[in-house]
């Protein structure tokens, strides 16, 4: 390997690391889209981990907050995690400090006003909106009972 090389994606790296945190998975598909060989891109990320340059539970907790603070629920972001090659999603997502239910009531208000009489189709519409957000049916039930809603 040519120090160059090493030097050149090593900086291009903590270009990516400057913006944002990054999972190391995500570091290595934009390397690997600009033609950089995994022979090359490997020891570069190892030496970011060590050094902690990179970390995927930094990243994870980042984008877990980021993602919290849109209005998205634990079903989602965990996938999303995954998509981005962060493992051991469950532990993180079981933080007792996260109150979903409540999250999932702001998630609701922020899309809707305040009706208080549904029909089962915009019922329906509501509850797929919000398990599309990544919150599961039980949530779901839980807030319909607990919000002043009557169905038509």
């Amino acid at each position: 390997m040519n120090d160059d090389s090493v030097k050149t994606v090593t900086a291009l790296c903590l270009q990516y690391l400057a913006r944002r945190e990054h999972s190391q998975h995500e570091l290595r598909q934009k390397l690997l889209a600009k033609g950089i060989s995994e022979a090359l891109i490997e020891p570069v990320l190892m030496r970011l981990q060590q050094e902690d340059w990179q970390s995927d539970a930094r990243f994870a907790e980042s984008f877990t907050r980021q993602r919290i603070s849109k209005g998205y629920g634990p079903a989602r972001i965990a996938y999303e995690l995954r998509q981005r090659g962060v493992a051991n999603v469950a532990d993180l997502l079981k933080d007792d400090n996260i109150d979903w239910d409540a999250l999932l009531e702001q998630a609701y208000c922020r899309k809707y006003s305040a009706s208080s009489v549904l029909s089962r189709k915009e019922w329906a519409k509501r509850s797929r909106f919000l398990q599309q957000r990544g919150f599961d049916s039980d949530m779901i039930k839980r807030l319909f009972r607990r919000l002043p809603i009557d169905l038509a």
